[in-house]
């Protein structure tokens, strides 16, 4: 099926500049054309990328800033660039639209990932920093697990641990514990998804903190009876380089069945119990007293 899928999209995207996203999530360039297109699901893959059209995507994307002077065709330009890990070039086009138009979200994330994945933490922090200022629902409100992150990196591996990324701790007890509501778990379950859909898309295995934020990814959707989803990214955890024998035991939790979801019983009264046998006696009376009238008027009638 996912063949089939990036199959057709890329026939969609020879014939015509239209694109519907088939199965997730998609960024569409400036000039029209998709730069990646994701699979649907909840669990955390690398983005998908048309990989063979970024050269193409290129030249329109610079021949339309020429007509147009529209720095957003430089913007997704400069994306490209990123993930030809072209980074000079990439940081040098950034700068130059900073200049040029101060003040884009767009700028500052980009240039605070580039930053990143540059090695150089301290300048990605102020600049994803300043993007969360600029637009603070961003990334689907998921940008202050970014800033964390690389919190994280400028702390050391201290601070590679949920209690310092996310702010809580699911113990290391064999099922994960929480006292997080079910609201507050699902906002942290969609928060993960996001960052590490984009981590996993530049970070390929091994890498500690990405091991770290699936391991937590997945006991969340152990506590919220997801197992079969926690223990596929347990899995990916494992092979992004979690080393802790606390994973095993989560696995096997992931494997029971879900048990259902019990209905309390209705607890009834002295009151309640008197009423409700009220009820049939008055209506066992009632039939009772219809019948002996019926047969006394069959009665009368044969006297007659």
């Amino acid at each position: 099926m996912k063949k089939f899928c990036l199959l057709l999209a890329i026939v969609l995207l020879s014939a015509s500049k239209s694109f519907a996203c088939l199965n997730g999530e998609h960024y569409i360039l400036k000039n029209g054309y998709p730069l990646f297109e994701d699979y649907d699901g909840e669990i955390p893959e690398p983005h998908n990328f048309y990989v063979f059209s970024f050269e193409k995507n290129i030249k329109e994307l610079d021949s339309l800033y020429k007509k147009t002077k529209d720095v957003a065709y430089l913007s997704d330009k400069g994306l490209i660039l990123i993930l030809q890990k072209k980074y000079k070039d990439a940081l040098a086009l950034y700068q130059f639209i900073e200049k040029a138009a101060p003040g884009r979200y767009s700028t500052a994330a980009n240039m605070g990932t580039l930053y990143e994945l540059m090695g150089d933490n301290e300048k990605a922090l102020y600049w994803i920093r300043k993007s969360v200022e600029i637009n603070p629902k961003s990334h689907e409100e998921s940008e202050w697990l970014h800033v964390k992150i690389l919190e994280a990196k400028l702390k050391g591996k201290s601070a590679y641990n949920g209690a310092f990324l996310l702010g809580t701790d699911f113990g290391a007890q064999a099922m994960p514990i929480t006292k997080l509501t079910t609201t507050e778990l699902r906002r942290l379950e969609k928060s993960l998804f996001f960052q590490l859909t984009e981590r996993m898309s530049f970070i390929k295995p091994k890498d500690p903190i990405v091991a770290t934020l699936l391991f937590e990814l997945a006991n969340i959707k152990l506590l919220l009876k997801k197992n079969a989803q926690a223990k596929e990214i347990y899995a990916k955890a494992l092979e992004y380089g979690y080393d802790s024998k606390i994973v095993d035991e989560r696995i096997i939790q992931a494997n029971k069945p879900v048990s259902p979801v019990k209905q309390k019983k209705k607890i009834i009264s002295k009151e309640d119990k008197s009423s409700s046998s009220i009820v049939p006696a008055v209506v066992g009376a009632t039939t009772a007293v219809i019948i002996l009238a019926a047969a006394r008027r069959r009665r009368g009638n044969k006297e007659k």
